[in-house]
């Protein structure tokens, strides 16, 4: 093996290696996929923060710049096919390849929380349109690039929410619930590439946009009932993202890991 020549120190860090990998990271210009972009940067990566508010998009590539490191800014609506080939396209033109998609942004904090009979037909459309859709979308648009490279990395953002059943966001349970479905199907379809495909779903994260948009109550109850009992930050998704972005977890395809501090276990 490849392996057997270098020492047990380099072995483990050709694993978990990102220098140089160019991430995609919908949602990158405000909240958890701020903190992935930033996260991601300070690996190594070469970032493409993609963001519907593409000013705060702008924003968090300019301070990864800042700080030394690679990174591009984009405004980019997941919901349109037009924007969601431009973003690919302007990746491959700045950076020259696509190697990881982390598949962030989704419609929840804008959302309010209310009983199901009462959301909105159009709510409910405009939420799989983003959530579901998007995720298609952004999928699709780097899958040429990752079977030509025989390898890729696509990591999607669910929630807790499915194993819970927490009510009050249906439309958005749901759409979580999907994205389960989506990354296991996918997994199969871009399995004979090299291409993994895996899924996340994190607890009720005390993000710049969750805090905007829930009571100080409502927070408090999405404490209780975890193993480690405190708030769940951004940075506590950060490993099990990267760890999926990685040659370390190259067998690893088709599978959904919790992370929400050991509250719901599956």
């Amino acid at each position: 093996m490849a392996t057997q020549n270098k020492p047990i120190s380099q072995v483990a860090t050709d694993r978990f290696d990102l220098r140089g990998r160019v991430v995609v990271i919908t949602g990158g210009g405000k909240g958890i996929g701020k903190i992935y972009a930033r996260e991601f940067a300070h690996a190594g990566a070469k970032v493409v923060a993609a963001d519907v508010d593409g000013e705060g998009a702008q924003a968090v590539a300019l301070d990864i710049v800042a700080d030394g490191y690679e990174a591009i800014g984009l405004r980019c609506d997941i919901s349109s096919a037009a924007n969601v080939e431009a973003m690919a396209r302007a990746a491959l033109e700045k950076f020259g390849t696509i190697d990881v998609l982390v598949n962030n942004a989704s419609l929840m904090s804008v959302l309010p929380r209310r009983d199901w009979m009462e959301i909105p037909v159009e709510e409910w459309d405009r939420v799989m349109e983003v959530n579901l859709r998007g995720m298609f979308l952004c999928c699709r648009a780097v899958a040429p690039t990752m079977k030509a490279n025989r390898r890729g990395k696509i990591v999607n953002i669910s929630s807790s929410r499915v194993w819970e059943g927490t009510p009050l966001r249906l439309h958005y349970t749901t759409s979580k619930a999907g994205v389960v479905g989506l990354t296991r199907a996918l997994a199969r379809e871009l399995g004979e590439y090299g291409i993994n495909v895996n899924a996340i779903t994190p607890g009720a994260t005390l993000s710049e946009t969750q805090v905007a948009s829930s009571s100080g109550n409502y927070l408090a109850t999405r404490v209780d009932g975890r193993s480690f009992q405190r708030a769940q930050m951004p940075e506590d998704l950060v490993g099990a993202v990267m760890f999926l972005s990685t040659q370390a977890s190259d067998f690893i395809t088709g599978q959904t890991i919790n992370v929400d501090g050991g509250k719901a276990m599956h």
